[in-house]
């Protein structure tokens, strides 16, 4: 009922409705919202700009085409989708800005001192035992931890670390003690 006389007043536009809306559908709005943006305050900006909209766009509402409810979430969830939209085109602004930013130490020569050390890297990872490269993958590619690998190869933790020590000397000897893990 407190819904119901809430979109009354908004309908009436009356001045305080905005008010009663808010607290009979923010609980609603959230739900709507909270699987789509992961940020509170977001959410919580979200929550207002959909009110504002509420407010602007409530000759638009007919109830004889759906329910205020109905309306109501469409809108949450179209201007939730719109701000995460709105998020991501900003990141990934902000990512090809940071690219086009000169770093220290990329110049062409680091680039090609990087690239050579990654190619050693990758050849002596290929040289290593089939079980090695998979112990040296599931450690530092896949960031399992020790007593992951300890249980999935049924062993102790102690021995996947002695294992692993005796990995990184002999990647350390083959890169000539460049290896760092």
């Amino acid at each position: 009922m407190k819904g119901e006389e809430a979109v009354r007043r908004l309908l009436a536009g009356e001045p305080d409705a905005l008010e009663a809306i808010a607290t009979a559908f923010t609980p609603l709005l959230n739900y709507v919202i909270f699987a789509i943006l992961e940020d509170k305050q977001e959410r919580e900006e979200c929550v207002a700009d959909i009110l504002h909209q509420v407010w602007r766009a409530r000759e638009q509402f007919d109830p004889e085409k759906g329910s205020f409810t109905t309306w109501l979430t469409i809108l949450a969830r179209n201007a939730a989708l719109n701000r995460r939209r709105d998020q991501r085109r900003r990141e990934a602004g902000r990512a090809e800005w940071n690219e086009k930013l000169p770093h220290p130490g990329d110049g062409p020569e680091e680039q090609v001192l990087k690239a050579e050390a990654r190619e050693r890297l990758q050849q002596a990872i290929r040289n290593l035992s089939y079980q090695e490269q998979v112990l040296f993958y599931r450690k530092y590619y896949y960031l399992q931890s020790t007593r992951q690998i300890a249980a999935e190869l049924g062993t102790s933790e102690r021995a996947v670390e002695g294992k692993l020590y005796r990995l990184r000397k002999k990647l350390q000897k083959a890169l000539g003690g460049e290896f760092d893990a």
